[in-house]
């Protein structure tokens, strides 16, 4: 091999390569790979070429070639990395651009293409650490400086990601992305005025920019401003009709409106574009529920359950509970969701211990306002021992300004601290400020909650309660109130927190709410004056058609009975007359109850009724405490997950257990038993009115003992430096 003929052929093909007369190079090239097939700098030239000519295939062999030799160039080694990366090779890509950069530190396109290798393989800190080496190389770059806001938005780091993307859409005002990118970050921010107007300049510059307009909608969304949101994700369907996201989104905004078939339409097309889009399978199968649309049901649940066992971001938690009874696979659908939504967040320092004179307890509600979890909860604010405890209201959502819960809580609290408009981060450092103890989630994974100021420690203690029937799987939730009959021993270990055993029952109850004494009739409601009377007043998603089949059966062997039903919405009471009529049943032995605006009377009516027919595997939970507490017997099966063992834990506190079946034929036999002989429906309702004064149900006040001695173990636990551990309450309130 002769070396200096090589090096004066490699200058002849660099001359042509550069003057773009690529076979002339080409033809020198070749001469020295007929001798030396492994030359490192002919072969990047030719791989050069042939990326140059539209070759990419034989670019890409060429390179790897270069790459096998020690005085491999910068430059070969980086584009090299380039086309591992448009492959979606990351881990070559990956080892490409740093080989690069150990001879050649200051490459700014090998770090910046370091940094997005990085960020599609969700090893964010290393993309971070890439972009923000390159950025003083090029200060005024607009893709390493919106990249890198990116991967600072990917681990919540926004007030940071705003700063760099801010500087993105200064050094490049003409790229709608940016403007996008800055919008996206003000929301995660709950600056949602600000991300309006960035998604409004973004539509200027790209009028057909389908992510600004589904985005754009999504903010209205958030702001309940649910008719502008929909014409928004109009727009966004209108320019890509087949965007699963575009159609998930308006699915979500048709079903706040209501409109729930049209909504179950848009979720149905989207699924069938895109089956595995984040969170659409759960989605889905909820708003099918909604509407009692049980079509291939069991099929349907059994593909959720297997897809919660083999991939991420298939259900919202919530979305699960009601069709499927497992701990285990609720828990899953928990840690899942948290692992891609609110992964525990370092952002503020290690939380102090507080050494305050009163245990400060803090309790976080989207819900203050007229609302089952208030209606519950008001009386256990009125009677906590303010000798002992300080309290503190976090109020995450606002209210009618007329609403009367809303005015009794705002009087209640020792604090009452509106953090609406607020960002996580700075309600968790209001929540510092105010050197809080323990912190109760009252709302967990349901409806306008924020688990995300949790996942930054607002407290050294952080409780989950009533809200959200079930583990909220994250290790930043260290307790969870419950009662040995939801959560057995055997059942600890599908549950992330450590459980708090309180006497009788979890469930709080108001015993100042008021059961109007106006004497009602059941043709006022459309009922029989004569015939058995039975009711559930669930929400439809809690009716499965295993249990409406159950139902059925029951109807067909009590005559002249008919069923009492929640109104829930006209698709949801068309398709239950339907199935009726499918399974033999006359559907005019379907009642509908009309929503009541006064619970008074709410309550009282349902001493029109008989019995009350739980539903599985979602209970009755308020809807079961109102029928109690108004002496309205509840049959229950019990199963195996929370949501499953509500009623039975209601029944327990009240002296009730004969109530408690735990199969689908004890369940039925005893509804039918009790459908057909009087005096022994009528025994236990006597029974349920004697036992509300002298069981621990409906005693507000002894309840708030035992939850104020399980707060006070957790804080004493907390101040000794132990860690988290079950706590058992025993009836006399002592441990």
């Amino acid at each position: 091999m002769n070396t200096q003929n090589n090096a004066q052929l490699i200058k002849l093909a660099e001359h042509y390569f550069r003057n773009g007369n690529y076979p002339f190079a080409q033809n020198f090239l070749k001469q020295i790979l007929d001798s030396n097939p492994a030359d490192s700098k002919a072969n990047e030239l030719a791989a050069y070429i042939a990326g140059n000519t539209g070759n990419v295939e034989l670019a890409h062999t060429l390179l790897k070639k270069a790459s096998q030799q020690a005085n491999c160039s910068p430059e070969a080694l980086y584009y090299l990395g380039v086309a591992y990366l448009r492959n979606n090779q990351f881990d070559d890509a990956i080892a490409s651009f740093e080989r690069t950069l150990k001879t050649s530190g200051d490459f700014f396109e090998a770090l910046h293409d370091l940094g997005l290798a990085y960020f599609h393989i969700q090893k964010y800190t290393e993309s971070i650490e890439a972009f923000k080496k390159a950025v003083p190389l090029r200060p005024n770059s607009f893709e390493v400086l919106t990249n890198l806001g990116n991967s600072l938005k990917a681990i919540k780091e926004n007030e940071e990601a705003l700063v760099y993307q801010s500087q993105a859409v200064e050094a490049d005002p003409g790229r709608a992305e940016g403007w996008l990118n800055k919008g996206v970050i003000l929301n995660a921010l709950k600056r949602y005025e600000e991300a309006l107007a960035q998604y409004n300049q973004a539509l200027l510059l790209k009028p057909d920019y389908i992510e600004a307009w589904s985005n754009k909608g999504n903010v209205l969304h958030t702001l309940k401003r649910f008719e502008e949101a929909l014409s928004h994700h109009n727009q966004a369907v209108t320019l890509s009709n087949s965007d699963a996201e575009t159609l998930f989104n308006k699915g979500i905004t048709l079903h706040e409106l209501k409109r729930y078939d049209e909504a179950l339409e848009h979720l149905d097309r989207a699924r069938q574009l895109s089956p595995e889009l984040d969170f659409l399978t759960g989605t889905l199968i909820h708003e099918q529920m909604i509407v009692g649309a049980w079509g291939n049901f069991e099929n349907n649940i059994a593909q959720l359950s297997a897809e919660l066992e083999s991939r991420f971001k298939v259900a919202s938690p919530f979305s699960v509970l009601s069709v499927i009874d497992s701990p285990h696979l609720h828990l899953l659908a928990a840690k899942n969701w948290v692992q891609q939504e609110y992964p525990a967040n370092p952002s503020l320092p290690q939380i102090p211990k507080y050494k305050n004179e009163k245990i400060r307890i803090a309790y976080f509600s989207a819900d203050f306002r007229d609302h089952p979890v208030s209606a519950l909860t008001a009386e256990l604010f009125d009677l906590h021992d303010r000798a002992t405890f300080e309290l503190f209201a976090f109020s995450l959502q606002g209210a009618p300004g007329n609403d009367p819960m809303r005015a009794r809580l705002s009087q209640t609290f020792d604090h009452f601290l509106d953090v609406q408009d607020m960002s996580d981060i700075d309600v968790a450092r209001l929540a510092r400020k105010m050197q809080l103890d323990i912190a109760v989630d009252l709302g967990g994974h349901t409806k306008d909650s924020r688990p995300g100021i949790f996942a930054l420690r607002a407290a050294p203690i952080q409780v989950n309660y009533l809200g959200y029937p079930g583990s909220l799987g994250a290790e930043y939730i260290d307790y969870i109130i419950a009662d040995n009959t939801l959560i057995p021993t055997n059942n600890q270990p599908h549950y992330s927190e450590k459980i708090v055993y309180l006497p009788g029952t979890y469930m709080v109850n108001d015993s100042k709410r008021e059961i109007s004494n106006t004497p009602l009739k059941r043709s006022e409601f459309n009922l029989p004056d004569s015939g058995f009377v039975y009711c559930c007043f669930n929400n439809s998603f809690k009716i499965t058609p295993l249990v409406f089949a159950s139902w059925m059966r029951i109807l067909k062997k009590v005559q002249g009975s008919v069923l009492w039903l929640s109104e829930n919405n006209a698709s949801f009471r068309s398709n239950l007359k339907k199935e009726a009529v499918k399974q033999g049943i006359d559907p005019d032995r379907l009642v509908f109850a009309d929503r009541v605006e006064d619970h008074g009377t709410h309550l009282a009516r349902h001493r029109l009724a008989d019995l009350f027919l739980d539903a599985k595997p979602y209970n009755a939970h308020t809807t079961a405490m109102d029928a109690l507490q108004a002496g309205l017997p509840v049959l229950t099966q019990i199963g195996d997950s929370f949501t499953s063992r509500v009623a039975a834990s209601l029944l327990n506190a009240i002296d009730l257990p004969e109530l408690i079946t735990h199969s689908q034929e004890e369940y039925e036999a005893l509804a039918i038993e009790l459908g057909s002989t009087q005096n022994k429906i009528e025994m236990l309702k006597q029974k349920l009115v004697r036992n509300q004064s002298t069981t621990a149900l409906l005693n507000t006040q002894l309840f708030t003992r035992h939850i104020e001695n399980a707060y006070q173990i957790m804080h004493e636990r907390q101040q000794d430096g132990l860690a988290p551990d079950h706590i058992y309450i025993e009836s006399n309130a002592s441990t």
